[in-house]
């Protein structure tokens, strides 16, 4: 059981938000996500994500992402209509430190920026994994440049952590990140905050 006085939103055999639906990858999957991910724009604010992106960086992704693993999962994202595509992706893993928190990263492809969907997806995929009651922080971290990335971590509730060194694979070496976390019980405090916004103005 979660703290009662931490209002996360209700989970149920799918995952969801007002605007999309997450999904755990599948081989299906693999032909539009290399279509979506083949972008030097994505990839290069992507630790992980190579550039190019070829269908065979997705089928290796996908059968890597439904590998069962502890405090760990990888959802792709479309839109909440009949037949819509893939817009894009989050995940966690554990942290690299080894304690007892995760590392969050999200991507939205190019044609659905602008709209909010970082956020949104963020914000759901927190209240995905602080109904674990053994999480207890969350890391985020985007490079020094990448300003959106930087407004939807604030959004969240992050706070900011330091500065430092990261690998991306698109980039070929080291790039400067922030870094940022998130503890439980700040997000559990957002959340009642906004419960009792949104039953004020009611």
């Amino acid at each position: 059981m979660f703290e009662s006085d931490c209002d996360l939103e209700d989970e149920d055999e799918s995952l969801k938000s007002r605007r999309l639906m997450f999904h755990t990858p599948r081989p299906a999957d693999a032909a539009e996500l290399a279509r979506l991910a083949d972008n030097i724009k994505v990839a290069a604010n992507l630790a992980s994500m190579p550039n190019p992106y070829t269908r065979a960086d997705a089928d290796a992704w996908i059968a890597r992402a439904a590998s069962p693993r502890e405090r760990a999962g990888e959802f792709l994202l479309r839109l909440r209509a009949p037949d819509t595509p893939l817009v894009g992706g989050v995940g966690y893993k554990p942290a690299e430190d080894g304690g007892p928190g995760v590392e969050i990263g999200y991507w939205i492809g190019e044609p659905f920026w602008g709209c909010g969907l970082a956020t949104e997806a963020a914000q759901r995929l927190l209240d995905h994994i602080f109904r674990n009651p053994d999480i207890r922080v969350a890391h985020a971290a985007c490079r020094v440049t990448n300003n959106p990335s930087r407004r939807v971590i604030e959004k969240c509730g992050f706070q900011w952590a330091g500065t430092g060194l990261a690998r991306f694979v698109a980039l070929g070496g080291m790039t400067a990140v922030d870094r940022y976390r998130l503890d439980r019980s700040i997000w559990c405090s957002i959340k009642a905050w906004g419960a009792a916004e949104a039953a004020r103005t009611r």
